[in-house]
């Protein structure tokens, strides 16, 4: 027995209509008005000094260890 698939004949008329939920238009929003800020105020995006981070310790160390291991 044969039985044949429901087919198409046109597709449907007029613009899909889809709703994007808030945070799909605010999230990318929010990031590129903070890189734009960040652009346009360098003296907001500077990086704290390695010596004073606990952070920056770590990966001194790190660094450290891989150049010994490597070499």
């Amino acid at each position: 027995m044969v039985t044949r698939s429901p087919v198409r004949s046109a597709p449907a008329a007029g613009p899909a209509r889809t709703r994007l939920p808030w945070w799909a238009l605010a999230l990318p929003t929010l990031a590129f008005l903070s890189l734009l800020l960040l652009i346009l105020h360098p003296a907001h995006a500077q990086a704290t000094s390695t010596e004073a981070s606990a952070l920056g310790a770590l990966f001194d160390r790190i660094g450290g260890l891989l150049a010994r291991v490597s070499g």
